[in-house]
């Protein structure tokens, strides 16, 4: 999406950049001569190189940074590092998730859940948002606005399996967005949530029943396809560009029409 250079030198950051749609959402806003902040959970290594073929590929500059979204409080310490390299935000993205053992009581049936799993689920999809947005919103303030997205699900409109802690949290975040939005508009922020169907990842691919998932999602799209992470990645862009200067408080549900069926 080509947008006359209007994303020129300014600053994107974005949690969980380095795979998925994050990484999607990354390069799409790099090849149009946005500036990439993004946090990676523990592979230093691969985050760097990142950066370099960002910064080479692109002709932008990438900073990668560590971040727990378990402790979300780490978020302003985190900013502090990214006002050294940058002298704008622009845009807030809040993408990165949790997996493995920290959801263990949080992914499965309903008779299974436990308190500790849904409330790490939450701190990673709601306090996460919050705080960054937050940190995110008063540099924003600096250059007279911005925009901040969360990346939701239609778990939270439609039964997956073993997604009612996920599917929760995604509509509580949903629900956050629209407050944000309702009391940043004053100083020029917009906030959105950009609700995704299955888009095929490695996150997705955790998923117990993931060949059911995509066989099933790609069998309920009119379009006889799985998501892909640069669907999500164009509504991003589209969100944070001039073109969506009147859309605040929305949730942009990216499924392939699959919630309908």
């Amino acid at each position: 999406m080509e947008m006359n250079n209007e994303f020129n030198g300014k600053t994107l950051v974005i949690s969980g950049g380095t795979r998925g749609i994050g990484r999607a959402i990354v390069e799409e806003f790099a090849q149009n001569g946005v500036n990439i902040a993004f946090t990676y959970n523990s592979n230093e290594e691969l985050a760097k190189k990142q950066c370099e073929e960002l910064e080479s590929e692109f002709g932008i500059k990438a900073r990668c940074y560590a971040l727990n979204i378990l402790e979300p409080a780490t978020y302003k310490d985190l900013f502090l590092e990214i006002d050294n390299d940058f002298d704008r935000i622009d845009f807030f993205i809040s993408n990165a998730i949790i997996s493995g053992r920290a959801v263990a009581g949080g992914y499965t049936k309903f008779m299974r859940l436990k308190p500790r799993g849904l409330n790490n689920i939450f701190t990673a999809t709601v306090d996460a948002f919050i705080v960054g947005a937050q940190e995110a919103a008063k540099r924003m303030e600096k250059t007279g606005g911005g925009s901040i997205i969360s990346i939701s699900s239609t778990g939270n409109r439609v039964y997956i399996e073993n997604y009612a802690g996920h599917g929760t949290c995604k509509a509580a975040v949903e629900v956050m967005v629209k407050y944000a939005a309702s009391e940043l508009g004053k100083i020029g922020i917009r906030a959105n949530a950009v609700c995704g169907g299955p888009i095929d990842t490695d996150a997705l691919k955790a998923f117990t029943n993931y060949e059911e998932v995509r066989d099933k999602t790609a069998q309920l799209s009119p379009l006889n396809r799985m998501g892909k992470p640069s669907d999500l990645a164009g509504a991003c862009l589209f969100l944070c560009s001039s073109k969506a200067s009147w859309v605040t408080g929305h949730t942009f549900i990216v499924d392939g029409g699959t919630t309908f069926r």
